[in-house]
């Protein structure tokens, strides 16, 4: 655990050490983010901060890789090596984006770039826990690993939209995960803790919390499509390495829970964004319009109109995020009914604060009706 807790030390560091940086860099470039339809800032914000949260992981990369116990992961295998070329395309692309505007297509390409380093370099879904354990041929496997990289970034990008909300999100996920393959790790024949999901989960973390204090409400930098894409994609990479690999007796030995579990704590971890973006697709299909086209209709922008201010907004939707995650993981620890019960009691505390804290305490300034754009 020390070791750990020194990963997570230095991505923190030198992520809030280089934002600033960033931050000039963005300013002499010109890389703002405009005063649009949707958005909810009323001047340009600098963006570029996901460079920083790069050298963040890079750094905990080269720290982690000198110790005793996690280096052994970087030299059993070239899995990290293929998450940081993966990491460095998205978060060049998403760069190069957040200076220059780039069409969508240039983007997706790049992720699935991105995504076929990392699965080649063995970073993907070898098994799913489904039944016990299915194998599927591996051009079916690479194609799903493929998938999971584009549905997380592309989460993650939808739901960055207040200061703070997608770095705090991510932070929440990556906690979780980080819980959920150190408890799995510990039951591997013979135990061991250190893998790639809980080292990329522990400099998320980092990452995250080197970021946040300069992210949020009021933001002084935003971290861009460069920080979006990159969050998304290390979260992506941490689900595939504990999901594609473990064995559903891993998790539980009641078999009921042993069959869902390893499939449902994934999904939930990260469910706060997935539901965003399925949302998304879902309205903008509906209304004739295509999947990527944006508009001001996202859950961020649903809690404000109801009466949230920004900073309430984002506390709540932080912890409706640790319910789903924190909340499903509790299932592979605590009784099954002992969880469902805390769980439960945990979703009604939130959905009263959500419905009845704009009656008790309205936001100063709230937002017009929803309206279609685009």
């Amino acid at each position: 655990m020390r070791e750990y807790l020194l990963v997570l030390m230095v991505a923190a560091v030198i992520t809030y050490a280089t934002t600033p940086l960033m931050r000039a860099v963005a300013v002499r470039t010109g890389a703002f983010t405009p005063v649009r339809d949707r958005d909810v800032h009323s001047t340009p914000i600098p963006r570029l901060g996901g460079v920083a949260i790069f050298f963040g992981f890079a750094a905990s990369m080269v720290a982690a890789s000198h110790l005793p116990f996690l280096g052994q992961v970087f030299r059993l295998g070239t899995e990290l090596q293929g998450v940081l070329w993966g990491a460095g395309i998205v978060c060049l692309l998403g760069a190069i984006d957040d200076i220059h505007e780039l069409d969508w297509l240039t983007k997706m390409g790049g992720q699935m770039i991105a995504a076929g380093i990392m699965a080649f370099s063995g970073v993907q879904l070898f098994q799913l826990p489904i039944g016990g354990v299915t194998v599927l041929p591996a051009p079916i496997m690479v194609g799903l690993t493929v998938l999971t990289v584009v549905v997380s970034t592309n989460a993650v990008n939808f739901i960055d939209g207040l200061d703070g909300l997608a770095a705090g999100v991510v932070c929440i996920a990556a906690t979780s995960f980080f819980v959920y393959s150190y408890f799995i790790s510990r039951t591997y024949d013979p135990p061991n803790v250190f893998s790639s999901a809980t080292f990329i989960s522990a400099a998320l973390i980092g990452c995250c919390l080197g970021f946040l204090p300069h992210n949020y409400y009021p933001a002084r930098l935003f971290m861009g499509d460069s920080g979006a894409l990159l969050l998304g994609l290390l979260l992506a990479a941490a689900t595939i390495s504990t999901t594609g690999n473990v064995s559903p007796s891993q998790v539980s030995t009641n078999p009921l829970a042993a069959t869902l579990l390893p499939l449902v704590v994934p999904a939930a971890i990260i469910l706060l964004p997935l539901l965003d973006v399925l949302l998304a697709v879902v309205r903008r299909t509906r209304h004739g319009q295509r999947p990527w086209q944006p508009d001001a209709q996202h859950l961020h922008h649903r809690m404000l109109r109801i009466g949230h201010g920004h900073r309430r907004a984002v506390l709540l939707l932080w912890m409706w995020a640790a319910v789903a995650a924190l909340g499903s993981v509790s299932f592979v620890f605590v009784d099954g009914w002992g969880a469902l019960a805390a769980v439960t009691a945990a979703i009604a505390v939130v959905a009263v604060l959500t419905i009845w804290l704009p009656r008790w305490a309205p936001a100063r300034a709230p937002l017009p009706p929803l309206r279609k754009t685009g």
